[in-house]
Order: C-alpha cells, then sequence, then structure tokens
C-alpha cells in the first residue's frame, strides 16, 4: 500500500491538537513534499528523516513522496514531527504494519544518525492525546518521566528509530546508548526559595502581616521601603507560607514549564507554587511570552498559581510592567501572532519591591535624602498608578530597630503557613460550586451581591470612598481583603475592626485600632 497514516500533536499555547500524518508514495522521479503549513524547522524534516531512515538500516523510497499533516490550515512548528513522518513514509512503503499507527501517538526529533531528541512540550502534547482518547504514545526517552505524569494512557520512552520500528513490529528492541540530556534550568530553583524560614526575620510586624494575608487569599503585594529594610526577605518567605498545588493545579503548572522547557528529564509534577524571579532588565517578550512563530510562554505563565517577585520594579521599563495590566485581572495572556495566537494561563501572586526614591532614603525616619522633588516623582511614576491600583496590599517596609534580637522569637513559616491553609480551606467551603478559590478571585459585584459586609464596614468604606482615599476597583480589593484577614482568625464575617485593618494595608497606613483611626499623616508613594 502506497498511503499510510501516522498520528502527532500541534501545540498552540497550551492547547494541544491532534495532527494526522499522511505518506503516499507515488510514482515519478524522486522527491519529497512537506504540506500543511510547516514551518523552517519543519520543513528541515525532509531531511532529518531521509538521513535517519537510511542510517537505522531501512531503505527510503526513491519515487515521488508526499507528506501532509492536517488540518492543513493549522500552522505547525518545531521537529517532534520527526519520528512520526518517518513511521508514516515506512508504513506506505510497506515495511510497517499500518494497523499499529493508527491508536498510538507519536512525538520525537530525529538526529541524522537515527536517535531521538528530546522535545519541549511533552506534558501538554500527551495531555492532549489523552484527552483525544489515544491509549499509547510513543516518546523520547528523556520525556517519558514527564508524559508519565498523565493518567490513563501508556507512554513508551525510546532512545532511537531503531526502538520504534522493533516495538511497532512486535519484535525485540534492541539495546541503544542512553540519551544525553540537554543543560537546563532545574525545576527546583523555580518551585521554591530553599532554606528560608519566616522567623528569620526579626520585627517586621506590619510586613509580616502583609504576607500572611496575602498568602491567605491570594492578593497582589507591593513592598516599598529604604535598602536593606527586610523587603526581599519578605517576599522569598512568602513562597513557604503557600500551600501545595492540588492535583489538577501541578498537570496545569507542569504542562506550562514543560513547554518552556524548564522540566528535567527526571521530572515529577510541580507540586509546590513556583517562585519566579525575573530582573528587573528583563525584556516584554520574556515576561508575557511570544517569539517568532508560535509564542512560548513567559515568565508570568511560568509563574502560574504562584508567586512572580519583581524587585527593584521602578527600575524596569514601564512599559513592560505595564503589560501585567490585563493578566493581573483576567488571570491569562493572549499572545498574538501573525501565525496563531496562543492563550497562556498567568493567575500569579504578583509581588513588587521598590526603594522610596533613588538614593532610597525618601520618607525614612533617620535617612537623609538627597533627591530633588522633579527626580522623586519621575522616579515613582516609572510604577503607574493603574499597576499600584491592582496591588491589593501596599505596605512600607522600614528597618527594624537594634536589640529586637533579645524579644520574643517571632513565628516560623510552618505556624504562620498552617493558618494559611485553615484560611485557604474555609474560602474553598464558601466558594464550593463556583469557577473561584480564593477571595482575590471573586468579582466585585458577585462579593457585594452575596457576601456583603455589615452596615457599619460598609459606612466606614462609603466614608473613604467619599473623601477619595479608595477608588471603585479599591473599594473591591479592601473588601475582598477583609474577607481574607476574617478566615485567618476564623470568624463568620468581616467586623469594622478588621474591615479597618484591611483599609490600612491597601493604602499603606500605619495598623492601628479603629478607635485610634486619624487621617493619613503621609501617603504611599505615587
Amino acid at each position: 500500500m502506497s498511503l499510510a497514516q501516522a498520528w502527532s500533536v500541534a501545540l498552540v499555547g497550551l492547547e494541544g491538537h491532534l495532527v494526522e500524518v499522511e505518506a503516499d508514495i507515488a510514482q515519478g522521479l524522486p522527491k519529497t513534499t512537506l504540506i500543511g503549513l510547516p514551518d523552517t524547522s519543519l520543513s528541515e524534516a525532509r531531511d532529518r528523516v531521509r538521513a535517519a531512515v537510511v542510517n537505522s538500516g531501512e531503505r527510503f523510497p526513491d519515487r515521488k513522496v508526499t507528506i501532509g499533516l492536517s488540518p492543513a490550515t493549522l500552522p505547525k512548528t518545531g521537529s517532534h514531527y520527526d519520528v512520526t513522518i518517518a513511521c508514516a513514509l515506512l508504513a506506505a512503503s510497506g515495511v510497517l504494519p499500518i494497523g499499529e499507527l493508527r491508536h498510538c501517538a507519536i512525538i520525537g526529533e530525529l538526529g541524522l544518525d537515527g536517535r531521538i531528541r528530546e522535545v519541549r512540550g511533552a506534558l501538554a502534547m500527551t495531555l492532549a492525546a489523552a484527552r483525544a482518547g489515544f491509549t499509547r504514545i510513543i516518546v523520547p526517552e528523556l520525556n517519558a518521566n514527564e508524559a508519565r505524569l498523565v493518567p490513563d494512557i501508556s507512554v513508551y520512552g525510546v532512545r532511537s528509530l531503531r526502538q520504534v520500528l522493533a516495538m511497532i513490529r512486535g519484535e525485540e528492541i534492541p539495546d541503544e546508548e542512553p540519551p544525553r540530556a540537554e543543560p537546563r534550568l532545574m525545576s527546583e530553583s523555580l518551585t521554591r526559595v530553599p532554606e528560608v524560614d519566616l522567623d528569620d526575620v526579626l520585627g517586621q510586624r506590619e510586613g509580616r502581616r502583609a504576607i500572611e494575608a496575602a498568602a491567605a487569599g491570594g492578593h497582589h503585594l507591593y513592598l516599598y521601603g529604604p535598602p536593606g529594610s527586610g523587603k526581599t526577605m519578605l517576599a522569598e518567605r512568602l513562597a513557604g507560607l503557600m500551600p501545595d498545588l492540588g492535583i489538577d493545579e501541578s498537570l496545569e503548572v507542569s504542562a506550562v514549564h514543560s513547554l518552556a522547557g524548564l522540566l528535567t528529564n527526571d521530572a515529577e509534577l510541580v507540586t509546590r507554587p513556583p517562585f519566579i524571579a525575573p530582573h528587573h532588565t528583563a525584556s516584554l517578550v520574556s515576561l508575557v511570552g511570544g517569539g517568532s512563530g508560535v509564542p512560548r510562554p513567559g515568565a508570568i505563565s511560568c509563574a502560574h498559581r504562584g508567586i512572580l517577585f519583581i524587585d527593584e520594579a521602578p527600575e524596569m521599563h514601564p512599559l513592560t510592567l505595564d503589560t501585567l495590566r490585563q493578566p493581573l485581572e483576567s488571570g491569562f495572556v493572549e499572545v498574538h501572532r501573525a501565525a496563531a495566537v496562543a492563550k497562556f494561563p498567568a493567575r500569579f501572586l504578583l509581588v513588587l519591591a521598590a526603594n522610596p526614591c533613588p538614593c532610597g532614603q525618601s520618607g525614612t525616619p533617620t535617612g537623609i535624602c538627597n533627591c530633588t522633588p522633579q527626580i522623586l516623582n519621575r522616579y515613582r511614576q516609572r510604577i503607574s498608578g493603574p499597576i499600584k491600583d491592582r496591588m491589593d496590599i501596599q505596605r512600607q517596609i522600614l528597618p527594624a530597630a537594634r536589640g529586637l534580637g533579645t524579644g520574643d522569637q517571632p513565628e516560623s513559616t510552618a505556624n504562620v503557613a498552617a493558618r494559611v491553609r485553615a484560611a485557604r480551606d474555609r474560602q474553598a467551603h464558601r466558594y464550593r460550586g463556583t469557577p473561584w478559590q480564593l477571595n482575590s478571585e471573586v468579582p466585585g459585584p458577585v462579593l457585594r451581591r452575596e457576601f456583603p459586609l455589615d452596615t457599619a464596614s460598609q459606612d466606614l468604606l462609603e466614608a473613604h470612598y467619599a473623601e477619595g482615599r479608595l477608588t471603585a476597583r479599591g473599594l473591591d480589593r479592601v473588601v475582598r481583603l477583609a474577607w481574607t484577614l476574617t478566615d485567618l482568625v476564623a470568624q463568620p464575617t468581616p467586623t469594622p475592626d478588621l474591615t479597618h485593618e484591611a483599609f490600612q494595608l491597601r493604602t499603606g497606613a500605619p495598623l492601628t485600632p479603629l478607635e485610634d483611626a486619624r487621617p493619613l499623616r503621609e501617603p504611599i508613594p505615587t
């Protein structure tokens, strides 16, 4: 038979599409044609497949060969179709049983000697194949561990094209030299900050309260203060307060990391919330995602279900920082390119850290600021108002007083994390049967209609709104934050005291009891 089919998977963002690879061998001058919107790396598969087939001891057809990838309207990129093309071609030549290819998906890049190299996105491709009803998939051996994270599908890791052909024919699988893994960023460095504990932070009562509330409700956090005051210490310890990811969340995060090339060949599910800390010189594409051809995920998608920490935030290009505005609201990012539109998840907890001015001493009790008013205004405007308005918690971090080491021992990460888990359990119970899990995710109209504050708390916030201390978005964020503080103390509904504390966390005012409340003496930097 001169026509055969095999199956592979195309990825557009994290969305997988089945691709039928057809090989037709007809009479005519020897020529290999590849159709179906291939990119440059896929077009080069003709030469890779020819060399790999010959060097694997098989005969490449010396007739007219047409390779079609359907659906033809779907752009296809990457080299992971190589093994599928080779199998379809050999089946069309009559040297492979066609029936064995109908119920098995195949991915992998071929070397010229027939070795099979690892590819990016194997986990997402395996998920797509399983959802399409396939019960078997052949992947490069270096990708086998991550592919086996997907339930209800048998994964076969192979080292060479010779092993694939023997497996399909039902023959004894030849032994091959183990493949060499490409150097990659270790996934451990993305999932946690090692060897840090909250009891390392002395003093900073308000800062510790801020990160506890941020972890409990998934609230965005803006920390500002002089150099060395502990902003980065607090941000790094926030990761330890976050609870482990659920099974579905782990698969989703692991699929993003697989596509980004961050999973190692001994990959396990990413069970801890990622902690991504790009440098402030990061480009827009590296942050949001993109690249030539089909876009790849950026830092905000790699931080999905975790923390995105940007230190020295005013030093980042304002346009780059402002690209976070839409993902902060929607929880995803769409990257549009001529070839395709890719949608990546991007529901992360944003933490910004900043100095108050270029010299770092503005607004500090003992420091002397040498910056002119014009320099101060320019520096503070590098973080735009819309970005600041999306930050649920804004807190000034000042240097801790000397002699704190002789006082009470601060709470450890384990103790605070237990309260955070309990608070999240209360939120999950309250929002059961809805698409939301955390207070920070609930839309404002739903929150006001289904979970209203008591009259005293509402009057308190309405007064602040009338005085211009809160925007409409800010008022909703205070309500969400008040519910988080309520969950942390295991109360049924927010009280005026907790609502007042939520307002102070939102505006950067010192944390004082409601009865001691006074007008704001100094607004936060704008």
